[in-house]
């Protein structure tokens, strides 16, 4: 029985080595998020990631795909009556793991993909003020999410891909937001901001 598992195991890994493939990923991100405020207009805002990404064919209709990109994800505050326009912007280093469902048609692959994801902040945008720097040391640096969305595959080798992602919880720490040295109009009406969600737009070439 031990051999037998120790040749299956050796078995699939063989074939889903054979139908790897190493790649490097990069596009568009159109981010913006959530506020539960009047004082506050947020707009969306234009960005990009890249990285790079290994691909693992699972049989005819499966794959998994996990990738290491750099993320940029921010918002336009355009102000109100107590606050002068803002930009927030974050650079996360992610690892996303992308399960896609599709159909090998040799020249072409359709498919569906459903992508969790995790990262960490490493930039923050830029710091003009106290108010901003304060308010960038509260901001929750860990990230967590799911993507969902569709794409194809060009000759195995050419991967383009669109992709809904939602950012889960908010993007500032409450606890930490109450305890910070900004004023209370300030902490109201960002303590509800909600965490980035957007679409993706991306072009893979795989090797």
């Amino acid at each position: 029985m031990k051999k037998f598992l120790t040749v299956l195991v050796v078995a699939l890994a063989t074939a889903a080595a054979a139908h790897a493939q190493f790649g490097i990923v990069g596009g568009y991100t159109n981010s913006k998020t959530g506020l539960d405020a009047s004082l506050l207009d947020i707009k969306s805002m234009s960005q990009f990631h890249a990285g790079i990404a290994y691909k693992i064919g699972l049989g005819s209709f499966f794959a998994l795909q996990p990738s290491l990109t750099y993320e940029v994800k921010g918002v336009n505050l355009q102000g109100g009556q107590n606050f002068d326009p803002a930009v927030l912007k974050s650079g996360f280093v992610e690892l996303g793991v992308g399960a896609q469902l599709g159909l090998d048609l040799l020249a072409f692959r359709p498919f569906l993909v459903a992508q969790p994801f995790v990262g960490y902040q490493v930039y923050g945008g830029e710091l003009k003020d106290d108010v901003s720097k304060t308010l960038a040391e509260v901001r929750n640096k860990l990230e967590y999410g799911f993507g969902v969305g569709a794409g194809v595959e060009l000759l195995r080798h050419i991967q383009l891909s669109f992709q809904w992602f939602m950012n889960l919880g908010n993007l500032y720490n409450r606890g930490q937001l109450d305890a910070a040295q900004v004023s209370q109009t300030v902490k109201d009406n960002y303590k509800d901001i909600k965490n980035y969600q957007g679409i993706k737009v991306s072009l893979g070439l795989f090797f």
